[in-house]
């Protein structure tokens, strides 16, 4: 797969259903600033993606906020299956501690076959948390604490997010194609 195509759907996604559907209403401003970054693993293995994952941790705590405010690593040939991704968040947080960048750096999965564990295996509202491909969104800590504070309610924005899913449905949800485009299709 081609790094700019799997960029590009990630793009789609992230415009049409998180700052689209108003999942994760912080997104649109760094977007909008040009301050997310989209890093392509090219990983086969569950280590070889821990490996990029410490590289674009580094690279995020090395520059300004202002200029990379959070990173999505994303990794279209490595752990399709949902399960395999789940059992590599540990690991991840591992690289967290190893690296001293707990408290300052936060990691949020996002995968195809994302499924919440207290909800029911067709719940529409594991869309909330469903990208294209395996994906690890790096956030700064601090840009977090600043969006929560400025936020009313955010404790809320899940259970929001769910009546808009929900709302929407399986067939509405279809209808925005957001998933990863075959490689020939433009």
């Amino acid at each position: 797969m081609h790094d700019d195509a799997v960029v590009a759907d990630t793009r789609r996604w992230l415009e049409q259903a998180v700052i689209g559907l108003n999942l994760c209403p912080f997104a649109k401003a760094v977007h909008a600033k040009g301050q997310i970054h989209f890093a392509v693993s090219p990983a086969q293995t569950p280590a070889e993606l821990l490996s990029d994952l410490r590289r674009e941790l580094l690279e995020l705590v090395a520059l300004d906020a202002q200029v990379r405010d959070t990173t999505l690593v994303m990794a279209p040939g490595c752990l399709q299956e949902f399960l395999a991704f789940n059992d590599l968040l540990a690991q991840a947080d591992r690289v967290l501690l190893e690296l001293d960048l707990e408290g300052i750096i936060q990691i949020a999965p996002f995968h195809p076959q994302f499924e919440f564990a207290d909800a029911a295996p067709g719940d529409i509202t594991h869309f909330t948390n469903r990208a294209p491909y395996p994906t690890l969104h790096l956030l700064r800590e601090d840009s977090v604490a600043r969006a929560v504070e400025a936020f009313p309610e955010p404790e809320l924005i899940f259970e929001k997010n769910k009546q808009t899913l929900t709302a929407l449905g399986h067939a509405g949800w279809d209808q925005l194609n957001l998933g990863a485009r075959p490689p020939n299709d433009g």
